[in-house]
């Protein structure tokens, strides 16, 4: 099952004559967006939108806000990856205020089978469906078909799955990855580490490795420098590390690179992901050309004696909007 996604403007209006088509109902929901996408029976993916989470009380509301759009019949089916992990019939988001029981929202929404999985689940299914235009590589040979799939994703958190072929089709692997301890390699990430300790305790790869993590990480560096912080959020200590206008935004973006090649490089040794890892998220791809000249590859692969094995594995930027709705659909 292949999908394309449509543009972001809202769904035309069909004419009487034509006949109405049954669809289902896909989203990808995190700390900020909610998106969604129709899919029909041949599995495209169309009418895209992406929708502000504080801008809607509930999810409920969201969905209900997107399907008004849509003149059609109402879907029956539904697959919403969700940025935490489902347990049971309540949902909790990780980074964002909304929970729904999922019995209830598929109640209130006349929805007949609805599906909750994590996120990352979902991009994980989007893997062997990603088209060489929709990937960045960074580094690495070509893939080796049939092996697992790895994937990381810096964004409000840090999502971690896998995709592994199983029984002839390619199965997620779910998990929370991203809250793995993380792991100095030199002594000032060893000394931006025990300042984060002293915050936090536990220094997971996420307390790092995202949004807030790349606000840690300059925090941190400013303290151990003897520099003010000037309260910058993730989006700003971008802009002023890209521009080079600001020399602790920078070294934040510099070591954010480095530890997220360590934290890869430790997933592709875990898994044997010689099928490739692929980096997902809002973080990376505004990086540009500063990720690729960064210390990711090199930390990648830094492994001492599986370095040759680490230096054949491809890294690649998924750079296709909604990617997570297309490895949702694979699940109708």
């Amino acid at each position: 099952m292949t999908g394309t996604l449509g543009t972001l403007a809202p769904p035309p209006q069909p004419q009487d004559s034509q006949p109405q088509t049954h669809v289902d109902l896909v989203g990808d929901i995190g700390a900020t967006n909610a998106r969604f996408a129709l899919v029909d029976g041949e599995g495209v993916l169309s009418h895209s939108a992406d929708l502000l989470c504080r801008d809607h009380a509930t999810i409920a509301d969201a969905i209900e806000s997107y399907l008004s759009a849509y003149p059609g019949e109402w879907p029956r089916r539904a697959v919403l990856a969700v940025a935490t992990s489902p347990l049971d019939d309540c949902v909790s988001f990780t980074n964002n205020p909304w929970s729904f029981s999922i019995a209830g929202l598929a109640q209130r929404l006349g929805i007949e089978d609805l599906r909750v999985i994590n996120d990352f689940h979902a991009n994980a299914l989007a893997l062997p469906h990603l088209a060489d235009d929709d990937v960045h590589k960074v580094g690495g040979a070509e893939p080796v078909q049939g092996a697992p799939m790895a994937i990381l994703g810096p964004g409000s958190g840090l999502g971690v799955s896998a995709a592994v072929l199983a029984g002839g089709k390619y199965q997620a692997i779910a998990g929370e990855g991203g809250h793995v301890t993380m792991a100095p390699v030199d002594d000032r990430e060893s000394a931006v580490l025990a300042v984060l300790r002293r915050r936090y305790g536990h220094v997971s790869a996420e307390r790092v490795l995202s949004g807030p993590g790349l606000v840690n990480l300059y925090e941190a560096l400013c303290e151990i420098d003897g520099k003010p912080a000037l309260g910058y959020s993730a989006e700003q200590i971008t802009e002023a590390g890209l521009a080079g206008s600001d020399e602790e935004a920078s070294a934040a973006i510099a070591m954010f690179c480095a530890m997220l090649g360590t934290v890869a490089g430790n997933l592709a040794l875990t898994l044997g992901a010689r099928g490739g890892m692929y980096i997902a998220g809002g973080i990376v791809p505004k990086l540009g050309e500063t990720f690729a000249r960064s210390q990711f590859r090199a930390r990648f692969e830094d492994k001492g004696r599986f370095r040759e094995y680490l230096a054949k594995i491809p890294v690649c930027v998924i750079t296709r909007p909604y990617a997570a709705l297309l490895g949702a659909a694979q699940l109708l």
